[in-house]
């Protein structure tokens, strides 16, 4: 019998794992793929983006709420999930506009203040004990540049050199080197674009028309993508994973505005960068498991 196949996504907060790549794991865990997410904060910090559910008692335990939350995502997704435990920094005032040397300070404390190469340890446990063949995280500022995210591309990328370096981290478990390494990519300007022209042309608001205002063409990375894996029939289950986030995403938000047909018709896939392949590979690819199937 053949080996199963093993993935491991690594992620900044409960909910990011259901909005960025969602999709594909919930299509890989249908062909028998295990698939573990780790999540490296709890989201103790993380706003209330809800309006419904932005009260002081839903504040008050966001801690166990957001756990709570995960734990039915999880379900949803038909996936494993651990916890890393390091603290979520939030996101001061001004922080994303701020030039980085201008950026306010963050708590003591925090995930976006440790060092990874110490904080990769626990990763690189998880990794040598799982013995992932794909790992997946965010490129060098985060997707966007939270400190969480920023920490969790730092770290993953400390966790997945230093995994299979039997003089690294020898306390952590027996070596593993995982042939893959993708960072996500997960909002390419061109998808933007072709969903909100199909909303217009359909005859409804585009749901994306301001936020393209903001989002010039030079920050663009839809070029750095390598790998589309398509998955739009597991869009649905990807949208019910991300709603279970409840106080994290309002329902009637632009995230569920373009019917799930219309996706599947213009973008029906998730895409990636492959960034460390330690296996044969040809480019592009059509699967995060090409060349270790």
């Amino acid at each position: 019998m053949a080996e199963r196949l093993r993935m491991m996504a690594v992620h900044a907060h409960p909910d990011d794992e259901s909005s960025k790549g969602a999709a594909v794991m919930a299509k890989y865990v249908k062909e028998g793929v295990d698939v573990l997410v780790v999540t490296c904060t709890g989201g103790e910090r993380g706003s209330v983006l809800n309006p419904k559910l932005d009260r002081p008692e839903v504040w008050e335990n966001i801690t166990e709420i957001r756990r709570a939350e995960m734990d039915t995502a999880r379900e949803i997704l038909g996936i494993r999930q651990e916890w890393l435990g390091f603290v979520d920094s939030g996101l001061p005032d001004g922080y994303l506009e701020a030039e980085e040397v201008d950026r306010p300070a963050l708590p003591e404390g925090c995930f976006g203040l440790v060092d990874p190469e110490v904080a990769a340890e626990p990763l690189v446990k998880l990794i040598r004990e799982f013995r992932p063949h794909v790992v997946t995280t965010y490129d060098e500022d985060g997707g966007y540049p939270h400190p969480d995210h920023i920490m969790t591309h730092r770290i993953s990328m400390v966790a997945f050199d230093a995994a299979g370096d039997p003089e690294k981290f020898p306390e952590a478990g027996e070596p593993w080197t995982p042939a893959k390494l993708y960072y996500n990519m997960s909002h390419p300007r061109a998808k933007l674009v072709a969903l909100n022209d199909a909303m217009i042309e359909a005859g409804e608001e585009g749901p994306y028309t301001d936020w393209l205002q903001w989002f010039p063409e030079d920050k663009d990375k839809g070029s750095r993508i390598t790998t589309q894996v398509e998955c739009a029939e597991f869009f649905g289950v990807r949208d019910d994973a991300l709603r279970a986030h409840a106080t994290q995403v309002d329902p009637d938000g632009r995230w569920f505005a373009v019917p799930l047909d219309l996706q599947g018709r213009v973008w029906p896939t998730e895409d990636y960068q492959l960034v460390r392949a330690n296996v044969p590979t040809e480019l592009p690819e059509s699967d995060l498991f090409s060349g270790v199937r």
